[in-house]
């Protein structure tokens, strides 16, 4: 499963994000998403495609695609 697979996929059934506001362009906080939904979001796609996101650092401020782009970077290594 691809990384943006897997993050819209958790935004829309954990967190009730509607798939038309996940955008690559879209600030995490824009979706609600503050610094504690954050890190759940970053345990779930860590057991979700068993990768360490620990060094990752994301805020709500980052967007969509940033994630997207840093989970990518880690499945790849």
């Amino acid at each position: 499963m691809k990384a943006a697979e897997v993050v819209n996929d958790l935004l829309v059934q954990r967190f009730g994000v509607a798939m038309a506001e996940i955008r690559h362009e879209t600030p995490l906080r824009n979706l609600r998403m503050d610094s504690l939904a954050l890190e759940e979001l970053r345990v779930l796609i860590e057991d979700r495609l068993d990768i360490d996101l620990d060094e990752v650092a994301l805020t709500s401020r980052d967007t969509v695609g940033a994630l997207v782009a840093a989970v990518d970077g880690k499945v790849a290594a």
